[in-house]
């Protein structure tokens, strides 16, 4: 785990993320007390849990862009998952306990493919010496022959030269218009197997089901005629496949999971509140209850071995519109002692959105009509007229936050992209004319507007 202070991951964030500085801070003290926890002494690291978070704030503030921006700046597995997709136990649906399973599941990936980097060289060489000996195979020498061993030493001598010279010529790029014929391993497709039960582990069984399966087929050989470098790439990865310890892999990913996990549970308002009457629905407390184990602390078994959940970092978050943090059932809410609001976006976010973060949307439509070779220039008050249409479309409908002014450029360059190919004009400014040109009717039409925006 990276080490940056509070102060630098806070800023790391307002790189992406506009304002919200309270739940920046939240999430920047709980990073960092990870790594703290990892310099106290073995026997007292494990009774420190983490705090999880409650992030409380409308739709599209960047509840979830902090959560995903804080866990690729920690390098840590992450996930992201929503609360009402997951029934009480006795329904069938996922059960909570599927979401470690995801986890551990990421967090090999992760871990993979930092392997895969790290072999890359020594896979690399491996690679190059298979196709030397598709391009000069090594000599073979006859039983008639084994009594000249001058002569067969000459031979050696001189398959050495060439081999180096060859070596010389790939390595400049002079064969790569070759065409060899190289053979690779693969894996046998298994047919797909689903199973659906109200009985939590049956996804387990699904995989560990497939892991058998791949097991017993044997794996087939492929012959295939490509170019010199297509060839290198092919031999790479399969070198890489055979460098690469699983097993150390795995006790890795299961650690990373266990110490440095983060998993995000989005919408967690919508099993807020208490069941009443004899609703035939998937009880939302129930739910609550079945997400408290893996809250608290339990084990869950995965296909690569148990893995503990005390001390992976929840964030939870909702917008709270009709329910409230207290109609979550007491023990819920015990598991998450750090509140943090985020407060709505207005007109000077907006602005702010759209030009400072470093993939602002404006930067996102100038490079990509730059591939058009058109150059689009923005005019201050042009930028402070789609934020301001945002402000007024998100106050007079739904708020969905920074997600509208999605809505709002596209209609802007809804033309420009459509005939950007055939234009002639190659540059285009982008002011406050042409905005209100682009949306004064639909924002004057509120029956259209909601339609369109």
């Amino acid at each position: 785990m990276k080490s940056f202070t509070p102060r630098e991951i806070v800023s790391e964030l307002d790189k992406f993320i506009i304002g919200q500085k309270l739940a920046k801070r939240a999430v920047a003290i709980a990073l960092r007390n990870r790594w703290r926890r990892q310099q106290v002494s073995a026997d007292l690291r494990e009774e420190i849990y983490p705090k999880n978070i409650i992030m409380i704030g409308p739709t599209g503030v960047g509840k979830t862009e902090i959560s995903r921006r804080l866990a690729k700046l920690a390098q840590a597995p992450f996930i992201k998952v929503e609360a009402s997709k997951f029934t009480e136990v006795g329904y069938v649906g996922r059960d909570v306990e599927s979401i470690i399973r995801d986890l551990a599941e990421l967090s090999v990936k992760m871990v993979k493919d930092e392997e895969r980097v790290r072999v890359r060289v020594k896979a690399g060489e491996l690679a190059e010496e298979r196709i030397l000996d598709l391009l000069l195979p090594p000599s073979t020498v006859s039983p008639l022959q084994v009594a000249d061993q001058e002569k067969i030493a000459r031979e050696r001598e001189t398959q050495k030269s060439t081999r180096e010279k060859l070596r010389l010529l790939l390595r400049e790029g002079k064969l790569d218009d070759k065409v060899i014929e190289v053979e690779t391993t693969e894996q046998q497709r298994v047919p797909s197997i689903e199973i659906l039960s109200s009985q939590g582990g049956f996804e387990e069984m699904d995989m560990n089901l497939k892991d058998m399966f791949q097991n017993i087929f044997p794996k087939k050989t492929r012959r295939r005629k490509v170019k010199v470098p297509e060839a290198r790439e092919l031999l790479i990865n399969e070198e890489s496949q055979r460098l690469i310890d699983m097993e150390k892999v795995t006790k890795e990913a299961v650690e990373r999971v266990e110490q440095s996990g983060i998993v995000f549970i989005d919408e967690i308002d919508k099993i807020a509140g208490r069941q009443s009457g004899q609703s035939p629905d998937v009880s939302r407390e129930g739910v609550q209850r079945d997400l408290l184990p893996i809250v608290e602390g339990s084990t869950v078994n995965t296909k690569y071995g148990m893995v503990k959940t005390d001390h992976i970092l929840f964030i939870a978050s909702g917008a709270f519109h009709i329910a409230k943090p207290s109609d979550l059932i007491p023990e819920f809410q015990g598991r998450f002692p750090i509140r943090v609001e985020l407060g709505p976006l207005g007109e000077e976010d907006f602005i702010r959105i759209l030009t400072e973060p470093e993939n602002a949307l404006l930067k996102q439509y100038k490079a990509l009509l730059e591939t058009e070779g058109i150059e689009v220039e923005y005019t201050d008050d042009g930028v402070r007229e789609i934020a301001s249409i945002a402000t007024v479309v998100n106050d007079r409908m739904e708020n969905i936050g920074a997600r509208r002014l999605h809505t709002v450029m596209e209609r802007v360059f809804d033309e420009i992209s459509f005939n950007a190919p055939d234009m002639a004009e190659k540059k285009i400014v982008i002011d406050r004319e042409y905005v209100a040109k682009r949306l004064s009717d639909i924002v004057k039409d509120e029956d259209l507007s909601r339609y369109i925006l």
